[in-house]
């Protein structure tokens, strides 16, 4: 199974992207199980240095996805593509010890989980579902996106410093809708040819399933945590 589909002078365009999509939906499963460990294993780590430091973690931890990150797209076509992939996964998996670790001191901790867990793939489910059914061409919101993004992460690093509960939950909830609507862009190219390679399709949607998970759990938490 290669990477990358090229099209070829009598290759039937539709048939290219829906192997794209179904290969892009396999590896994406795939991601899931390194994730799975990476939590479970995150769970017994101690993570007080973030709390103590959390600029100087966020910028090392950032920096050393975005170096795998780099490492993914220049390897895209080939098999190690794949292990950084999935070796990104594991690390993203190790990075849900902290939200894990304060969601469990709840007394429905494992509850709130699961429901930030079936809330996540009902809303990938849901839109995965409109984006390939309806066909249409979601490229339009991309520059959007982009804008909501970066303006999402200044916020997110300004509140770091301010740590105004209120802002957290406008914050968690603006990045439910922008990575929501990153799920439809991102099918969406697969879709209509703008991504011809599985790999990165799968490094995009996981990323966005991913943040919406945080996200919607930390809603979860401040909404219907029960500490008692």
């Amino acid at each position: 199974m290669q990477p990358e589909i090229r099209y070829a002078g009598t290759t039937d365009i539709s048939e290219v992207q829906n192997k794209v999509l179904r290969n892009t939906y396999l590896m994406l499963s795939l991601t899931m199980i390194p994730t799975v460990i990476g939590a479970y294993a995150g769970l017994s780590i101690n993570f007080s240095f973030m709390a103590q430091h959390p600029v100087l973690a966020m910028v090392g931890m950032l920096a050393v996805m975005f170096g795998m990150f780099m490492g993914i797209a220049a390897n895209r076509n080939n098999t190690l593509g794949i292990a950084l992939l999935l070796g990104v996964t594991f690390l993203l998996g190790l990075m849900l010890g902290p939200i894990l670790q304060v969601a469990l001191h709840f007394r429905n901790g494992p509850q709130l989980i699961a429901m930030a867990a079936g809330g996540t793939g009902a809303i990938f489910f849901t839109l995965a579902t409109i984006a390939t059914v309806t066909k249409k061409d979601f490229s339009f919101m991309g520059k959007f996106l982009m804008v909501g993004l970066v303006m999402l992460i200044l916020a997110s690093l300004a509140n770091m410093f301010f740590q105004i509960p209120v802002a957290s939950l406008a914050i968690s909830a603006i990045a439910i809708m922008i990575f929501s609507g990153y799920i439809l862009y991102d099918i969406s190219q697969i879709i209509h040819g703008g991504e011809t390679n599985y790999v990165m399709a799968t490094l995009a949607i996981y990323l966005d399933i991913y943040n919406i998970f945080v996200n919607l759990l930390n809603l979860l938490m401040a909404l219907a945590g029960n500490r008692d």
